[in-house]
């Protein structure tokens, strides 16, 4: 909000002034001279260099979705405040129009008998108290009074509508600053990122690789477990009880199935695009842009935020995960991908990275939902 203090006097101190500069650059000088003598701290392990992108990028994640939030709600206020304003010019238009109304009856009245006291409480500020003096209804036909109390009523409304445009006006700019804040917190969190990357040399960026190549490797590895359980757990389904006939598969569930391809078959074809944040498509897409997509390809409309996707649809087990299922990660529910089966999902990783297949536990799953 814009300060409302008194702006203080400024002085003339240019002596002063040079005084304090002077001062201020011995105090640098100093202080270089010590940052010089003191031992700099030791530098960190590839391991918490791993760790601290890692971070970054997760931070980065929250941020976008917080980004997406503000954008979603900056969107709806602005629709809102429009359609305020259009309702606000109609009532003036409206409220112009009995004006003349009024005007016409003033103007015959004049024409009659120059400017009676009738016609000077038509254009007073306060109609109302035209209707209060009983004495002067009777110069009104019943056409008349009508329009009056007609003009009173759209002009009370249109006030009404006003306040409320402004108030509406006010929410916009409030969103829209969150959506700055939003978007700078998100470029702040990916430009440490790259510095902290920058950093390293090309000996250290092989050992990172070879970090993350190791983490990768286990989580697949995770992936094929879970793949391995889940194909035991189908046949034992599908043997049927001695003495007994294979039962055939329900018909309720193949709507769903149909719709789950059908978003699935979207996000493969996404393949390889940029992670970008704050994107919906069909250039670039951020995470839960990504399956927001798919699903709407599918006909079911998800919302834009991995917090509210996981909302929607059937919770589920990661042991019963079926293609289509959205796998959300983290406590803070920060990053979402796609399962396709086998312990593997489609998503939109981070930025610098693409859109690909990685395993769902290449990071900490928060829970997992059945859109449809």
């Amino acid at each position: 909000m814009p300060s409302h203090r008194k702006p203080r006097t400024r002085i003339g101190t240019t002596a002063p002034a040079l005084g304090v500069t002077t001062a201020a650059l011995a105090s640098v000088s100093l202080l270089a001279q010590s940052a010089d003598a003191a031992p700099a701290g030791p530098k960190p392990s590839i391991e918490e260099v791993q760790k601290k992108v890692d971070d970054l990028y997760r931070q980065a994640d929250l941020a976008t979705q917080k980004y997406d939030a503000a954008k979603e709600a900056t969107a709806t206020q602005r629709a809102k405040a429009d359609a305020l304003l259009d309702q606000v010019a109609a009532g003036t238009a409206k409220l112009n129009d009995t004006r003349r109304v009024i005007g016409s009856y003033a103007a015959a009245q004049y024409r009659d008998g120059g400017a009676t006291p009738t016609m000077t409480l038509l254009f007073s500020d306060d109609p109302q108290a035209f209707f209060d003096q009983n004495q002067l209804m009777g110069r009104l036909s019943d056409e008349q009074q009508k329009t009056l109390s007609s003009f009173e009523t759209q002009r009370a409304e249109n006030a009404k509508k006003r306040a409320e445009a402004s108030r509406s006006l006010a929410a916009l700019t409030t969103s829209q600053q969150t959506l700055q804040a939003g978007k700078q917190d998100v470029q702040t969190k990916l430009a440490a990122a790259r510095t902290l990357l920058s950093t390293l040399t090309a000996q250290e960026k092989a050992r990172l690789a070879a970090i993350e190549k190791k983490k990768q490797d286990e989580a697949k590895r995770k992936a094929a477990e879970l793949a391995a359980q889940q194909a035991a757990a189908a046949k034992r389904k599908q043997a049927p009880p001695a003495g007994h006939a294979p039962s055939s598969p329900s018909s309720p569930s193949a709507p769903a199935t149909t719709k789950a391809a059908k978003a699935l078959a979207f996000a493969r074809a996404q393949m390889g695009k940029p992670y970008v944040w704050g994107a919906t498509g069909p250039a670039s897409y951020d995470c839960s842009g990504l399956t927001q997509a798919a699903w709407k390809a599918a006909g079911v409309d998800l919302p834009r935020t991995t917090w509210d996707q996981v909302k929607v649809g059937t919770r589920v087990a990661t042991a019963d995960l079926q293609p289509g299922d959205l796998v959300f990660f983290y406590d803070d529910i920060s990053h979402v991908g796609m399962y396709i089966g086998n312990g593997m999902m489609i998503h939109a990783p981070h930025s610098g990275a693409y859109v690909r297949e990685e395993s769902i536990y290449y990071m900490p799953i928060y829970g997992s939902v059945r859109p449809a």
